[in-house]
């Protein structure tokens, strides 16, 4: 395969170029390339990132596949320009063994349209109590571990699976809340929550466990990530752990950095997400820090949700957002078109760094790699309708939003996977 034409975003700057596709790899990078080929891709006005990858996405399967199954997932994932994506162990059972592991990793390549790698627990049943088979699921795929959805409450667990999985060379992906301090709080504490009458979290369930995982990080001379930051007191942890030379990582999502929680005023189930959409002043702080590198990658936290879920009143319903078909686009209207990062920062903070995190094939478009890439019409512009969504998961806070960025296709080793 040849795509012509095409604006490509490379590590160095974004340059018109051809790409000459084979056995699924990136074989050169040229001005122009004019051999026979069985396929070409005119990109003429559009822009070729590298494969986008999500390395937080709920899938739901085995379980939960009325929410969401891993065909459905990934139909969603190459739709918004994802050629791997990293789905969490919350299943039932739950991936805390190498037999639900490897069922995700083989019925992901049953599917066969973007490449599906588990993240296995870090606690048996996510209960916190005893070490999951780290080794065991490493073996047969698993990316990561974590217990996302909750936090490790014993700390001494907490050090024990860092040190484990930084021997297994993978990291512990942390999700950050002081449960007792949450107290069955559905939104962030503040005026909005007040005005709602909604019990409210304050930001220092969030920042607690942050700073403990950055703590025992530090001690332990061990990396650490942290999932879906939120607040702008999280973001200055993080970064001042930076510069001391901690090895941590972290992640923010496109609603963290698109809204505020002026939304939760109209009572919208949608809106109801895990940690929740905080104040202007921490969306600024998501931004400055997705800027300068505090935040190193944007996560879409894909959350689909069946709508009996939603459909309740807002203290009942669900965590959780549906993110994987407008995440690129979020990103393009309120990073891109805004100028607070370059398409190369984009393609950095979507792919090349949680290629890194993860050690992950991909991540950037060289020669002589494979070819996971995506083709986008960057001044396209669609509104946000959930019902159309590939994935089972409808429950989007952007319903009606005006946003620009329209994937045109995905293409996984080499193969187009989607076609608008």
């Amino acid at each position: 395969m040849i795509i012509k034409n095409g604006n490509v975003v490379l590590e160095t700057g974004v340059a018109k170029k051809d790409l000459l596709i084979e056995n699924g790899k990136i074989v050169k990078i040229e001005d122009s390339i004019e051999v026979g080929a069985n396929e070409v891709v005119d990109a003429n006005g559009l822009y070729v990132f590298p494969g986008l990858i999500d390395m937080h996405v709920h899938l739901r399967e085995p379980g939960f596949e009325h929410k969401e199954d891993i065909e459905s997932g990934s139909k969603a994932a190459v739709k918004g320009g994802f050629t791997q994506i990293c789905c969490m162990p919350n299943t039932d059972p739950v991936a805390d063994n190498k037999v639900v592991v490897s069922y995700i990793k083989k019925r992901g390549e049953e599917v066969g349209l973007c490449k599906v790698r588990p993240i296995g627990a870090i606690t048996k049943g996510l209960k916190g109590e005893f070490m999951a088979d780290v080794g065991e699921m490493k073996k047969v795929g698993a990316v990561a571990i974590s217990d996302d959805g909750k936090t490790v409450k014993n700390s001494r667990l907490m050090r024990l699976a860092m040190e484990y999985a930084s021997g297994f060379d993978i990291k512990c992906l942390c999700h950050c809340e002081d449960a007792e301090l949450v107290d069955g709080g559905v939104v962030h504490e503040g005026f909005n929550s007040t005005v709602a009458g909604l019990k409210g979290i304050q930001r220092a369930a969030e920042d607690i466990i942050i700073a403990r995982e950055i703590a025992l990080a530090e001690s332990l001379d061990v990396p650490v990530h942290i999932c879906h930051v939120s607040t702008y007191s999280g973001v200055r942890l993080i970064r001042d752990a930076k510069r001391a030379g901690v090895k941590v990582t972290a992640e923010t999502c496109p609603h963290y950095f698109s809204l505020t929680d002026d939304v939760i005023r109209d009572f919208n189930t949608f809106t109801k997400v895990n940690p929740p959409i905080r104040e202007d002043v921490d969306r600024d702080a998501i931004i400055a820090g997705l800027k300068d590198g505090t935040l190193d990658c944007i996560v879409t936290d894909h959350a689909p949700h069946h709508a009996d879920d939603k459909n309740v009143e807002y203290n009942l319903a669900s965590f959780g957002i549906s993110g994987l078909e407008t995440s690129f686009a979020l990103a393009i209207t309120n990073l891109y078109k805004t100028g607070v990062l370059s398409l190369n920062e984009i393609a950095e903070r979507m792919s090349g760094a949680p290629a890194k995190i993860l050690n992950l094939e991909g991540g950037k478009i060289v020669k002589g790699g494979v070819a996971d890439l995506m083709i986008a019409n960057l001044d396209e512009e669609w509104v946000v309708d959930g019902e159309k969504f590939l994935s089972k998961g409808k429950n989007t806070p952007f319903n009606g939003a005006k946003l620009c960025g329209v994937v045109k296709y995905t293409l996984v080793n080499g193969e187009i996977k989607y076609q608008a």
